[in-house]
């Protein structure tokens, strides 16, 4: 490196590292706010299609059918999400992060409002149930992008003994977005049938246009993150090809990363998404308990995350995220039995303790966690491809998964044995890859 070179580079770390707490909080504000607003687009199908997407979309089948139908849209969000996150991957790694968000916002947003537009299936037929499909594609497509974005934009700014607090607070987004969607869902379930069968279900949807230009407004005036800009003041030029890279370089993170997200997520949309429909249609639990569990765990792991993430900066992410695998094992041998017995106090803790307190034991830590396994050059590409894919292994295929096996079986037991694999296999599988927690971010 040239002596004018090498003086460019220290002067723009030197001017990085003045950065103040302002600019952190900034990030971490229009982070969080633009990440809850596509949660809550994300999670809204997840809450109110169980309720009445199977008449208004899929009315041809029987209930069971129209169920899985149902939730097979439901999969088609994640189905979507390893393409956007290697499209926002790529274009992350290479332009920048905050680029990435803010386009991502926009096809979530877009993607949603139009939802709540849609005709339904008596109105035009198969049209409304194949337009339901693509909106649910760009949906998932915009989150593969956004769900590492926000994060890498939180962690690449903060300081080095507060990653795991930063990461944690974008992913309490998460069940931010789930609570406002939670209480969109509990508003629209008070009309009468007819109300919510014929305009009631729409206002949620649409409600996002707005919270949409909110966000894009917040997005816009921050600036891309400390270590990215870092990262471009080297000699040394991006990949063309990060993701490429990624998968040469790092195999063994992206297949860490992949099976601890799919057991992570299929935790999350076990015990709070496929048993809104299982809990009401198949146990006899009222909508209404169910919804408010879902709504209460929210509210839980919202407090609770940013305690975690806190708490991985001292004791550390991996042994977090531990915790929460073998916890979540154990609960799950006595999840569906306390659902069974219908009793309005142990359904909600039921609920409250796997999504409220297990869950954030391994959803906040992995925000910190997974991008500290990577380069800045491929950090993007590396978390999006084995996160995204995970996520559809796990998440996306799970409410499906778990509908199918019951009908087969007529047992929840075979439910928890699902689940008890793929945890297994994300405690193997973290057993080769390391703690970051006292690691800087290598550029």
């Amino acid at each position: 490196m040239s002596t004018d070179k090498t003086f460019s580079y220290s002067k723009g770390v030197a001017k990085l590292s003045q950065e103040g707490s302002s600019a952190r909080r900034r990030i971490l504000v229009a982070g969080t706010i633009g990440t809850t607003i596509e949660w809550y687009d994300f999670f809204l199908y997840g809450l109110i299609a169980p309720i009445v997407f199977d008449r208004l979309f899929f009315p041809k089948f029987d209930q069971l059918t129209s169920t899985m139908a149902v939730f097979a849209t439901f999969a088609v969000g994640f189905l979507a999400r390893p393409l956007g996150g290697l499209v926002f991957g790529h274009f992350g790694d290479r332009a920048g992060r905050k680029s990435v968000l803010l386009v991502t916002l926009l096809i979530m947003g877009l993607s949603t409002m139009f939802i709540g537009l849609l005709p339904t299936y008596s109105q035009v037929g198969v049209l409304a149930t194949a337009a339901l499909v693509l909106l649910r594609f760009l949906q998932g497509f915009a989150l593969g992008g956004e769900s590492t974005a926000a994060s890498l934009m939180a962690i690449e700014t903060a300081p080095s003994d507060r990653r795991g607090f930063a990461a944690a607070i974008i992913q309490a987004a998460g069940p931010l977005g789930v609570v406002l969607a939670s209480l969109a869902a509990m508003a629209i379930a008070s009309l009468s049938e007819p109300d919510l069968l014929s305009w009631g279900w729409r206002i949620p949807f649409l409600i996002s246009g707005i919270l949409v230009g909110i966000g894009i407004y917040i997005r816009i005036r921050i600036e891309e993150s400390s270590a990215f800009r870092q990262a471009t003041t080297r000699t040394v030029q991006p990949p063309k090809v990060p993701a490429l890279e990624a998968i040469r370089s790092y195999p063994r993170p992206i297949l860490a990363v992949l099976v601890a997200e799919a057991a992570q997520t299929s935790f999350f949309y076990l015990t709070a998404i496929f048993t809104l429909s299982f809990a009401t249609r198949q146990l006899g639990v009222s909508k209404e308990v169910m919804t408010q569990a879902v709504l209460l765990a929210n509210i839980v792991a919202l407090i609770a995350m940013p305690v975690i993430g806190s708490w991985s900066d001292r004791t550390g992410r991996k042994r977090l995220f531990l915790a929460g695998l073998a916890l979540a094992s154990l609960s799950m041998l006595v999840f569906y039995g306390l659902l069974a017995t219908q009793n309005v106090v142990l359904v909600m803790g039921a609920v409250i303790i796997a999504a409220g307190i297990i869950h954030p034991l391994m959803f906040s830590t992995e925000g910190s966690y997974f991008p500290e396994l990577f380069p800045t050059h491929v950090r993007f590409s590396g978390v999006s491809i084995g996160k995204q894919m995970g996520t559809v292994l796990g998440g996306g295929l799970a409410p499906l998964i778990a509908t199918a096996l019951y009908a087969a079986t007529g047992s929840t037991w075979s439910i928890v044995i699902y689940y008890l694999v793929l945890a297994a296999a994300a405690a193997i599988a973290l057993r080769f890859v390391h703690e970051t927690k006292d690691e800087p971010l290598s550029h």
